[in-house]
């Protein structure tokens, strides 16, 4: 992605993150929902060979929406498309070349399904209702897409699009540092927690939101997470 437009997209979510607090403070029940707006009007592409990614960056260019392509979609688009409304044609690809689309306010971002991804979050200080609204009124959720507790709310499982991902694991770090950050009533130190992340012979430890790692590891090659009490409880 350009400078300018990843200068253009952080300044984006510091703007939404700084309106979020307002809202949560003064109590304001709205939502900040960036759907992906798009005419009805039928969008007619006469192709006969082009490139996949091409097609899809003529596609945003037409209809002034900067699209960001992975470098994972590949393939040709050979023959003619019938006329339909844009997002008819967004999602008419997505399933004929097993694609994933995002919108995050500013950028349609389009991946290939293969790079989908799956994190564990462990919610030590941050309860899952409060989690889960801040991705709803920044615009993050999608219906599409997994953000799904655990029994207990200890533990989310999210599963979606690489730049979903992103933003889900941005609004989770947010939120445990201000938690963090906020006075506590007792003297009593917030307990840690631990959350290992095997794949391969990579491991990776999230405490608290905060990534350590990775390290090497022996394990066998098969993703699994185990939840390590912090020094203090051992």
């Amino acid at each position: 992605m350009p400078e300018n437009t990843l200068q253009s997209t952080i300044l984006h979510i510091g703007m939404r993150v700084l309106f979020l607090v307002i809202l949560l403070s003064t109590g304001i029940d709205t939502t900040l929902a960036a759907p992906l707006s798009l005419p009805s009007t039928p969008y007619r592409y006469t192709v006969l060979d082009q490139d996949l990614s091409a097609a899809l960056r003529e596609f945003g260019n037409n209809l002034n929406v900067d699209v960001d392509v992975s470098s994972e979609v590949k393939g040709r688009i050979r023959g003619r498309m019938p006329s339909m409304s844009p997002r008819a044609f967004l999602d008419r690809l997505t399933e004929l070349y097993d694609l994933q689309w995002y919108y995050d306010g500013l950028v349609l971002h389009v991946s290939a399904a293969k790079e989908a991804q799956t994190r564990m979050l462990v919610l030590t200080s941050v309860r899952f209702e409060v989690f889960k609204a801040a991705l709803d009124q920044l615009g993050i959720s999608d219906e599409r897409y997994v953000v799904r507790p655990a029994p207990g709310n200890g533990l989310v499982m999210v599963s979606g699009p690489p730049r979903f991902i992103v933003l889900v694991e941005q609004t989770y770090n947010g939120l445990v540092a201000e938690a963090q950050a906020r006075p506590h009533d007792t003297g009593t130190p917030p307990k840690e927690t631990e959350l290992m992340l095997f794949r391969g012979s990579s491991t990776v430890v999230v405490r608290d939101g905060r990534p350590e790692g990775p390290f090497s590891s022996e394990v066998p090659h098969q993703d699994s997470v185990v939840r390590e009490p912090a020094q203090s409880q051992r």
